[in-house]
């Protein structure tokens, strides 16, 4: 149930994705062709206003069809039409006056021969699979050629429809840490939520050593009075050196210890979580976006490490982020919350990076056609793709041998 959640999760994230790039793309005017809840193939579907909204077979995610997101080009109408050609030559000349249309850059007689193809190939028999395909390219060329493409429109209105996806990850994570700031997370108090039974693998935690238990109210360390917000800097500060508890418990004032804390994570720990208490919307927003600005500075420095080579073990893939959010569920919605909050955050930061096709090569190539005033040439986003796609799919790969060395 904790692996389903987890994968619902991850399934959402990409979701809030995709309707920032829908709802955006709206909103600027590049009215989007299609958005599915889900892959394909479609399990349920309807047509409203020119949108095709469907739920996909495959629960993971969704996807948001922009049209012509990028300048048609012949091969365009070579791809898609060249089967059915073959299957009836006379539909050649059509295709040449697309094609001829297209190289000279009249985008008019372009529509006016994608018309005439079209007419031309319902009097023609062809083979299902080259109909399907010539089909397919008639709408591709129509949305490459409409109005409401997207390479045809304004720099802003792209860095709109494209920048949305991160932004309402970002968006989301701020919305789950203000939640839990101003629930359970906001200030911590004296009293104990949870003992962990173990730090380190076969060894008991030292609070689970001394018997401290939840409900117990912690009023002093080695008999010096602390506040709540002390206990956790007094223990770490402590440098491994044996402390002594006092707390409260059913009116009762005992003295657990001396014992020892363990060194975690570069961190003196003796293994217990005090509970929360929450903070107002405004203080709990504040601290939320901070929170989102540290994470993020880390991620990047992180993403930094990754290029010199000394950060190749932080990588994770979809395997491990859906472990990490699994082992949240079970230990409770709160730290699921944060869990996803975090891999929220780093969906978008990931997405960002100026590589193509993610939104941040989108991004940059938007600018750089923004600052030239002239749109670059379709091989130079096929060449930077490829380019791009391969540093993605090493990404994986590290992630994934990470991953199963960690399982192993």
């Amino acid at each position: 149930m904790s692996l389903f959640i987890a994968i619902l999760g991850l399934a959402f994230l990409i979701l809030v994705h995709e309707a920032g790039h829908f709802f955006a793309s709206l909103a600027v005017g590049l009215r989007p062709r299609r958005f599915y809840i889900g892959f394909p193939p479609a399990i349920a579907k309807t047509t409203r206003k020119g949108i095709e909204y469907a739920i996909g077979a495959i629960p993971l995610g969704g996807f948001v069809t922009i049209p012509g997101m990028h300048r048609p080009i012949p091969h365009d109408a070579e791809r898609r039409f060249s089967r059915a050609v073959e299957d009836a030559p006379v539909l050649g000349g059509s295709v040449d006056r697309v094609k001829r249309s297209l190289e000279g850059d009249d985008l008019t007689s372009a529509e006016h021969a994608v018309d005439d193809f079209e007419e031309a190939l319902r009097e023609q028999s062809v083979s299902p699979v080259a109909r399907a395909s010539a089909e397919k390219g008639i709408i591709e060329l129509r949305d490459a050629l409409g109005a409401d493409a997207y390479w045809k429109a304004p720099t802003w209105k792209r860095l709109v429809a494209i920048g949305a996806g991160p932004v309402a990850n970002i968006a989301l994570a701020i919305v789950l840490f203000t939640f839990l700031f101003m629930t359970v997370a906001g200030q911590a108090t004296r009293t104990v939520e949870t003992v962990a039974p173990e730090l380190a693998t076969g060894v008991a935690s030292p609070a689970q050593s001394v018997g401290l238990q939840a409900g117990d109210r912690i009023v002093a360390i080695d008999g010096k009075p602390v506040k709540a917000d002390e206990i956790a800097a007094t223990i770490g500060d402590s440098g491994g050196k044996k402390l002594t508890l006092t707390v409260r418990r059913d009116g009762e004032e005992l003295t657990l210890g001396p014992v020892a804390p363990q060194l975690v994570d570069d961190r003196y720990r003796l293994g217990f979580g005090l509970e929360g208490a929450g903070l107002g919307f405004f203080p709990a927003f504040g601290h939320a976006v901070k929170v989102t600005g540290i994470v993020s500075k880390e991620i990047v420095k992180s993403l930094g490490r990754l290029v010199t080579g000394s950060g190749r073990n932080e990588v994770s893939s979809p395997i491990g982020i859906t472990r990490a959010s699994s082992d949240a569920v079970e230990r409770g919605a709160d730290s699921y919350l944060w869990v996803l909050g975090l891999i929220s955050l780093s969906l978008a930061l990931l997405n960002l990076l100026p590589l193509l096709p993610l939104d941040g090569g989108h991004i940059l190539f938007t600018l750089i056609e923004g600052a030239r005033g002239r749109f670059l040439r379709r091989e130079i986003y096929e060449r930077v793709s490829m380019v791009g796609l391969a540093v993605v799919l090493l990404l994986f790969f590290v992630g994934l041998s990470n991953d199963i060395g960690k399982l192993s």
